[in-house]
């Protein structure tokens, strides 16, 4: 069994594959980044999660070494330079939707269509990207953080439509968003204000929620979207 976890060189995606390597289940780990950095354990490598070319190749030789029966995604954008969660539609800039849907939206996309073929068809295989709860449309009561919002909403649908075509391939894989609640990382640092101490994870607490929601995933739960305690998050 191989595991995948892209966006390790961030603070949930390293402890996302720290954390899987520590459960001993899997015969190899990988873990992808843009910059490559080194996790102890993992076959450490890098890719631009954007390149096409360089997502084949990486899937190439994953796939030659055997199934892959777990694929974690957690890279993501939320703010950088000259990208800030939006307050107004008045602050809509199609230079940063374009940057956030790249990272949250069609990087995740890429990654499922090189990496969804290699996860068996009738083995229990699971392929999670973080999503957001701030991506369902039915609880958005605020509004703003338009680009982030709509990015999330597009990859809640992605997975969505993963989930079907895997079931018609391959019954035991399971496509989910996952939601790991506010995590203390660089991502979310400018944004955590209000946030009650109890409700502000570390990425370890994180990574340890969020595996053992995978843990108890089933093919029933293919398509959905689910918070770090498992509950459903609404479309």
């Amino acid at each position: 069994m191989i595991a995948v976890v892209f966006g390790s060189s961030g603070g949930i995606g390293r402890a996302l594959a720290e954390g899987v390597i520590a459960t001993g289940k899997y015969t190899a780990v990988y873990a992808v980044s843009r910059s490559g950095a080194e996790i102890k354990g993992a076959l450490n490598r890098r890719a631009e999660f954007t390149d096409e070319a360089q997502l084949a190749s990486l899937a190439a030789e994953i796939g030659a070494a055997g199934p892959v029966t777990l694929c974690l995604v957690a890279s993501g954008l939320l703010s950088a330079d000259g990208v800030q969660p939006e307050k107004t539609y008045r602050a809509l800039s199609a230079d940063a939707f374009a940057r956030v849907f790249a990272a949250n939206t069609t990087a995740p996309a890429l990654i499922a269509k090189h990496f969804l073929p290699l996860m068996p068809k009738a083995e229990r295989s699971v392929f999670a990207a973080l999503s957001a709860r701030v991506g369902s449309i039915s609880d958005n009561r605020l509004g703003g953080w338009h680009a982030y919002r709509a990015s999330k909403a597009a990859l809640n649908m992605l997975i969505r439509n993963f989930a079907i075509e895997q079931a018609r391939r391959a019954p035991g894989s399971i496509c989910v968003g996952l939601h790991p609640g506010t995590v203390d990382t660089g991502l979310s640092k400018a944004f955590q204000g209000g946030v009650p101490g109890e409700k502000l994870f570390t990425p370890a607490q994180a990574a340890e929620y969020l595996l053992g929601v995978v843990d108890r995933l089933t093919p029933e739960n293919s398509g959905t979207c689910f918070d770090w305690a498992g509950k459903e998050v609404p479309a």
